[in-house]
């Protein structure tokens, strides 16, 4: 039986799909395999040591202490791309909401006094003072080309806007989703200079903490909208206000309010919303309960922020999973085990990522707990698990 933790609510979508028979959930368990989570910060959490999976409903880890987890060889699973619609559809609403001073005009509608007659009248007088721009032919700078920032791509072209991305780092299966209409930017800078809208789809790491500063925003498009839906961090938010009160910015629509943000005229900040449809709680909840059941039952990895990526079909009914150092001979010393202790190796696959390396093995024989325990005393091996 499979005990899983969970610190937040999970969508039930999600966990129905571990079977009853063999798993056991709960948001106060001991002992637990897994860890599940949306929000909840884990920082200052004691993690049993029985913990071999830690597995976000949603995108960013920030809340999760993924360094101390890959020392501890404890794979840290995500759901990227699973809330791609719903953080897409936020901020073609934001673009439009910016461009169109939606919350400034309903917030005026709101404030009207007197009788219809002097409504309509304030109305035709104060509509002016919303005057808006259109969509079609403005330019959008996407700042990270992930699921997300992919669809806002695409999504934005078929608005009839021109699209220019940024993202170094590419993967080749976000490379052909993105329309081949998307324009790259060799940089930052030139992103910004070319755009009437930016928009940010990024961890929040070292390379991107406050990467709208005060110096880049000189570079940008003189009224031009910003947008951050990804991380609060990536856009110094004191810049573009400043910014804004110069008349250099237009607007900025975010998803992290503040007290210096929350009552600006020219800013909108939504209470974290990018991924809050029932569709996306939905998606993320099943997204990241199958690819850890798929760990604790078979040792695959798929969708892990700190492992490599790796999946091996059974060839055999068991099977030893290993993370370790990724050092010289770490597999030598493994087979030498497996070889002393009489097992027969059936299919074998490894694979690194950075300092981590992680090896499946399908034996024709279970492993003894006298093996299990020499190959744990390998120094530089992390954890090792009987499947």
């Amino acid at each position: 039986m499979y005990k899983i933790l969970t610190l937040n609510n999970i969508s039930a979508a999600g966990l129905g799909h571990l079977p009853r028979e063999s798993y056991e959930v709960a948001s106060e368990i001991q002992h637990p395999d897994a860890i599940l989570l949306r929000s909840f910060n884990m920082h200052e959490l004691d993690i049993a040591p029985t913990v071999k999976a830690i597995g976000r409903a949603g995108a960013g880890v920030n809340n999760i202490p993924v360094e101390r987890m890959s020392k501890a060889g404890i794979p840290v699973f995500n759901a990227p791309g699973a809330n791609a619609n719903a953080v897409k559809e936020l901020v073609i609403a934001g673009m439009l909401m910016g461009a169109r001073n939606l919350c400034q005009g309903w917030d005026f509608a709101r404030n009207l006094e007197g009788d219809d007659t002097e409504i309509h009248r304030q109305v035709e007088t104060g509509k002016k003072t919303f005057v808006g721009v259109e969509l079609p032919g403005k330019t959008l700078g996407v700042v990270g080309l992930g699921a997300i920032g992919v669809q806002v791509a695409n999504g934005a072209l078929a608005l009839g806007m021109n699209v220019i991305g940024l993202d170094p780092g590419i993967t080749v299966q976000r490379a052909w989703e993105v329309s081949s209409q998307v324009r790259k930017a060799a940089s930052i800078e030139e992103l910004l200079m070319n755009s009437d809208f930016v928009t940010f789809h990024v961890p929040l790491v070292d390379a991107t903490r406050r990467m709208i500063n005060e110096d880049r925003l000189k570079l940008i498009r003189d009224n031009a909208i910003i947008l951050n839906f990804s991380r609060n961090g990536v856009v110094d938010d004191a810049a573009v206000v400043a910014a804004i009160d110069t008349g250099k910015v237009y607007a900025y629509v975010c998803d992290f309010p503040s007290n210096l943000l929350k009552n600006h005229p020219r800013v909108i900040a939504l209470p974290h919303l990018g991924a809050s449809t029932h569709e996306a709680e939905e998606n993320c909840a099943v997204m990241v309960v199958e690819q850890v059941r798929d760990f604790l039952e078979h040792g695959n990895v798929r969708n892990s922020v700190n492992f490599p990526e790796l999946f091996m079909p059974r060839n055999g009914a068991f099977r030893v999973a290993i993370a370790n150092e990724n050092v010289p001979n770490m597999l030598g010393q493994i087979s030498t085990c497996m070889a002393d202790a009489g097992l027969n190796i059936l299919d074998m696959l490894n694979k690194s990522r950075g300092e981590l390396a992680y090896t499946l093995i399908d034996v024709d024989a279970p492993p003894g707990p006298e093996c299990l325990e020499r190959m744990a005393a390998i120094k530089g091996v992390l954890n090792v698990r009987a499947l």
